[in-house]
């Protein structure tokens, strides 16, 4: 799917409900990143925004960045329901640039093919200071045949050992596969995520 074909697909799926997903902060960013000291942040494929305000509201200035124009929209009204800033930026995430360098990256359930993969990890490891932190969580390519939801195709899911690779020369803390429990009219079912936390020396 091209580029435009791909907004389109996801400014229909965000106006199609009040919004896509909760508007919680993912556990897996909340577990890992409440402790981290505050300060300058990516949100990359930020979507409807809950991490990024989330973040705000932990004192993190954020930059956070999609192509979704109605993704973003529902950013900025959660970001001025919760009463934080961020700034909100329309943009291919394989393409943008920051003005600088920050202390943290983040990456959660960004889908893109094997080279938008390959590109924004490359370019994540340079947009870190020293001790930086990039935090990626994403549906993990076992999740289409052995867990519940997220993509069809394994094209725009992640895998440990691809992630870990493209990240050559930083320090990983976390890499793993790990469950993640949805609710559902049928009860609770498993979804299977791709866990790294790196580093920057």
């Amino acid at each position: 799917m091209d580029t435009s074909s791909a907004r389109k697909a996801w400014n229909d799926r965000y106006s199609a409900s009040d919004y896509a997903w909760t508007i919680k902060v993912n556990q897996f960013v909340e577990r890992h990143l409440a402790d981290l000291e505050p300060g300058e942040a990516i949100d990359l494929g930020t979507g409807e925004g809950r991490n990024a305000v989330w973040l705000a509201q932990k004192g993190w200035k954020v930059t956070a960045v999609d192509f979704s124009s109605v993704g973003l929209e529902k950013g900025r009204q959660l970001a001025q329901d919760h009463n934080v800033t961020v700034d909100f930026v329309e943009a291919d995430a394989t393409t943008w640039q920051p003005d600088g360098t920050v202390d943290l990256v983040l990456l959660s359930y960004l889908q893109l093919d094997p080279v938008g993969r390959a590109t924004v990890l490359s370019n994540a490891k340079t947009w870190l200071r020293p001790g930086g932190t990039l935090f990626v969580i994403a549906h993990d390519q076992t999740n289409v045949a052995d867990g519940h939801g997220g993509p069809p195709s394994t094209e725009v899911c992640y895998s440990v050992e691809e992630t870990v690779a493209a990240l050559d020369g930083m320090g990983i803390s976390v890499a793993e596969v790990v469950d993640r429990v949805v609710a559902t009219d049928a009860g609770d079912q498993v979804a299977l995520d791709t866990l790294v936390i790196a580093t920057q020396p």
